[in-house]
């Protein structure tokens, strides 16, 4: 099995340790901020890669927004339907969505980065679709091009990413616009964050 395809198993097999080290403080609300500034009022919220649904999807449904949530570990999922069950929650691989619904927001922070080159690229056609015209699409990627091996639980966890160029160009032909990007954010534990919003 290729590294990239082991990250589900890997986060399946360690699911409730990864929720417990899982940093609850949210660091990363100044960009949650700025995330939600694109959202109307009780918008919709695709969040990919949700994890246990905290501490992001939490914040956002406290924020009076409707998540709908997607992992690819069933264990994770459980936590989240727990933890929140006026919400939706859904066990599936980000890269087998089908179209027909689109979101007010989408959200793929630390998820994103774990897929291949080739299955990054082809994620843009998925934002695209799944995305309502002026819809907020945030993820984070690596901060250069290339493969980077990670290790949680003691195994091996894939890493990559597109070059800034690629991304920008990702996006504009998908239909989006660049609204901020920053690159190893020191208010955000070095984390390299796009922000676009798709045209209306």
């Amino acid at each position: 099995m290729a590294e990239d395809e082991d990250v589900i198993g890997l986060y399946e097999r360690h699911a409730l340790a990864f929720d417990h080290l899982r940093g609850k403080n949210l660091f990363e609300r100044p960009w949650l901020d700025r995330f939600a500034a694109l959202l109307p009022a009780n918008g919709t919220v695709l969040d990919l890669g949700c994890g246990a649904g905290e501490p992001l999807a939490a914040h956002l449904i406290a924020r009076g927004f409707r998540v709908t949530g997607v992992d690819s570990s069933q264990s994770m999922i459980d936590l989240c339907r727990q933890r929140f069950p006026r919400e939706q929650w859904i066990v599936r691989d980000m890269r087998r969505l089908p179209p027909g619904r689109t979101f007010n927001g989408i959200l793929a922070w630390h998820s994103f980065f774990h897929l291949n080159p080739a299955d990054q690229r082809e994620m843009f056609l998925i934002f695209a679709y799944l995305s309502a015209p002026g819809a907020a699409l945030m993820f984070t990627a690596g901060h250069f091009a290339g493969v980077a091996m990670g290790e949680f639980g003691g195994e091996p966890l894939f890493h990559a990413s597109l070059d800034r160029e690629e991304y920008a160009t990702l996006l504009e032909e998908n239909g989006f616009r660049i609204v901020s990007r920053v690159t190893q954010d020191p208010e955000c534990g070095g984390a390299t964050v796009w922000l676009a919003q798709r045209r209306t």
